[in-house]
């Protein structure tokens, strides 16, 4: 069974003649440790597909599964601590908290879940080493670069061992090198620590990392294919 799972997932905006379908009956699956890119023009749909597979909005029509559940049967308590423990999300800004260090910014969705502050520390530690920022632990964001900022984000998004990584043009905000050097990333994820990885990017080399590109068009999946 694949790890995320869609039905004819569908978001209208608006209503009557002002109405306006962001996303129009999408099926689209992604097996567990699978790193698939989603691509289009602006406004096709892409984060919209994102932001309802990872619950972040309701869809008007159809219905989303992760992990063997479906995100309409859950109740609001149930599906934010899902988001909290099954999905790790990147943004293309980072979103970082500028007072914390790298370590603290890491160790937040832990610590929000109620974990043991000491623990939380050691597992920021070990994932910021893992994704290469081990000499940078201390660091606030305005003392790194934006490439070892999403490093960061990467680490915080794998810290509550997620089964979905979801990012949203998670190297719109970055120079040719750190794109491709978080493109690997996003791949070693994948392949090494099997998590499934979803994203969202307008930049075809950056696409070509990815096993399956899917392909959109006015809130319609037009291709889905493997790459390679």
């Amino acid at each position: 069974m694949s790890l995320v799972q869609t039905e004819n997932l569908t978001k209208v905006y608006g209503t009557g003649e002002t109405a306006i379908t962001a996303l129009d009956h999408a099926n689209l699956s992604v097996d567990a440790g699978e790193f698939v890119a989603v691509m289009g023009p602006s406004g096709c749909g892409k984060s919209t597909l994102l932001h309802l597979i990872g619950g972040l909005d309701r869809p008007t029509e159809g219905s989303v599964q992760i992990d063997g559940q479906w995100l309409a049967r859950l109740s609001d308590d149930a599906l934010s601590k899902l988001r909290r423990r099954k999905i790790g999300f990147v943004f293309q800004f980072f979103n970082l908290i500028p007072i914390l260090t790298a370590v603290e910014n890491a160790a937040l969705p832990l610590l929000l879940d109620g974990a043991n502050p000491a623990q939380a520390k050691q597992k920021a530690i070990e994932w910021l080493t893992k994704v290469g920022l081990g000499a940078r632990l201390h660091s606030r964001p305005d003392q790194l670069s934006a490439g070892q900022q999403q490093r960061v984000a990467i680490a915080r998004a794998l810290i509550t061992e997620p089964v979905l990584v979801l990012a949203d043009e998670p190297t719109g905000n970055l120079d040719t090198k750190s794109s491709d050097e978080i493109a690997a990333l996003l791949r070693q994820v994948a392949k090494e620590w099997g998590r499934s990885v979803l994203m969202v990017t307008h930049d075809p080399h950056i696409a070509s990392y990815a096993e399956r590109i899917v392909l959109m068009r006015d809130g319609k999946i037009v291709e889905d294919r493997r790459n390679g």
